[in-house]
């Protein structure tokens, strides 16, 4: 980790002149250079996603409550334009790769999915909802509904399924894990994701599955019920 890290900084920190003599349609701006430095060094700055683990403090678990206020969010919205720079400066495909490998490497841990692995059943806090959820609660169900982000897991007539992907809900979660999974593929087809790999690893609650068998998963769910598994 240490060495792939060393390689990404000495990369990284010569690629603005590497590419003065580039056209501009190969060229990433000095912005777009300082935050690919950034993702680089934040998604390889060590930490630990699994259960009894904590995911390091710069993953966002704040903003834009109640919906996508997890780490995980922080996670997936940096990938997107990785796969854009990637068709920019295809040269770097090994750099983009790494960073993409650590991502998904830490949307299989337990922290990707802590919000279905804690929030059973209804929200107990739903009566002390901040004045600001009303918009998204119909008004005369306000303190007896629960606001959009609340997963409740376990509740009837699903009952508790520990797998989020296998899970009858949680299309966000399955959806953007696929997402990253798509960029990779798209950048560098080695198909390293679609062989069997180990999610949640939590003891007993540790479940098998590959980049196709999720999409592949997700499509069979969607055309069970057509409105949606969410």
């Amino acid at each position: 980790m240490a060495g792939q890290t060393m390689v990404a900084r000495t990369c990284l920190a010569t690629c603005v002149p590497a590419n003065r003599g580039c056209t501009v349609s190969t060229m990433l701006s000095d912005r777009s250079l300082g935050w690919l430095r950034y993702l680089d060094r934040k998604a390889h700055t060590p930490d630990n996603w699994d259960k009894g683990g904590q995911p390091h403090s710069h993953w966002d678990n704040r903003s834009d409550p109640p919906m996508a206020s997890w780490h995980r969010f922080d996670l997936v919205d940096s990938s997107y334009a990785l796969g854009l720079m990637a068709h920019r400066t295809p040269a770097w495909t090994e750099r983009y790769v790494a960073i993409l490998d650590q991502l998904i490497e830490r949307h299989t841990s337990w922290w990707s999915a802590a919000d279905w692995l804690t929030q059973f059943g209804n929200d107990p806090s739903r009566a002390e909802y901040p004045e600001e959820y009303r918009g998204l609660i119909p008004p005369e169900l306000w303190g007896n509904y629960d606001a959009p982000g609340w997963t409740a897991n376990g509740i009837e007539p699903w009952g508790s399924q520990p797998d989020p992907v296998g899970a009858d809900g949680m299309l966000f979660y399955k959806g953007f894990l696929l997402v990253l999974l798509g960029i990779r593929s798209m950048i560098d087809p080695d198909d390293r994701w679609n062989e069997p790999f180990d999610m949640i690893r939590d003891g007993d609650n540790t479940f098998s599955w590959t980049h196709s068998s999720i999409a592949e998963h997700l499509c069979k769910q969607w055309l069970a019920a057509p409105i949606g598994c969410h």
